[in-house]
């Protein structure tokens, strides 16, 4: 059960709209459900605000699918799997609702949620070659419920790029700069915006970028203030703390 959905229950229980058998029945699932090889937060939403994600890789797609449809049964109406592979979303499409995104290798069960956060999420890459990473962030930010705008392509070899976009920079709620190389993108953003920016170093790059340490380093070391850092190629991280900034005093 989500906050909202509880609050609204309890509401409906003040009002007189509702009883206590019924608020009781909502109330009595446990705080996770054991599937034998899963235990799922069934009360994460109402914890955190946000439900419990599947992480895709080293899962069987049989496991996925049981997940899943477990979470969906629980009422659940989202529901996230992050790094998924196409073969695996082949077979749990056949027992899910399932919408796959290949490029950023995420798949979305039951329905996408409408935005309701406090304003936008910005989704900005250096390089084209960063999209795998942006497309995780960006559809993770969207099945949170946000709106999302994406720029790609925007990196420092061509800063007249980024600078096309000032508007969309100056009124985000929340930015993710994701890039490889030597990570400028995020300073560079960091000292344009107003809101928080969450760096992404991706593994791309020559070799002494030593599979995107040296992006880590260099945003780790970044001048511009209100830059923060998730690891290497965690595009899943940075969108669900940026949508975490925007759904702040959202009830």
């Amino acid at each position: 059960m989500e906050r909202k959905e509880l609050r609204n229950l309890l509401e409906r229980l003040s009002a007189g709209a509702a009883d206590v058998d019924e608020v009781m029945t909502k109330l009595r699932g446990e705080p996770f459900r054991d599937l034998g090889f899963a235990k799922l937060d069934s009360h994460r939403a109402l914890r955190q605000g946000i439900a419990e994600v599947i992480y895709g890789a080293g899962k069987r797609p049989e496991q996925i699918a049981e997940i899943a449809g477990a979470m969906l049964a629980d009422g659940q109406k989202t529901v996230l799997i992050t790094r998924m592979s196409a073969e695996a979303a082949a077979v749990v499409e056949k027992t899910v609702p399932l919408s796959y995104h290949e490029m950023g290798r995420v798949g979305i069960a039951g329905e996408m949620p409408r935005p309701d956060g406090r304003g936008k999420i910005v989704i900005a890459t250096g390089g084209t070659s960063d999209m795998p990473v942006a497309e995780e962030a960006a559809l993770t930010a969207e099945a949170l419920g946000n709106e999302v705008t994406r720029l790609y392509d925007v990196g420092v070899a061509g800063l007249h790029r980024l600078l096309s976009h000032t508007d969309d920079v100056m009124t985000a709620s929340a930015i993710v700069a994701i890039a490889g190389m030597e990570g400028a993108l995020a300073s560079v953003i960091g000292g344009m915006a107003d809101c928080p920016v969450i760096a992404v170093p991706t593994s791309i790059g020559y070799g002494a970028s030593f599979g995107g340490l040296s992006a880590l380093l260099s945003m780790l070391n970044s001048c511009a203030s209100g830059v923060s850092v998730v690891n290497i190629d965690n595009g899943f991280g940075a969108a669900y703390l940026a949508s975490m900034i925007n759904h702040i005093g959202v009830n």
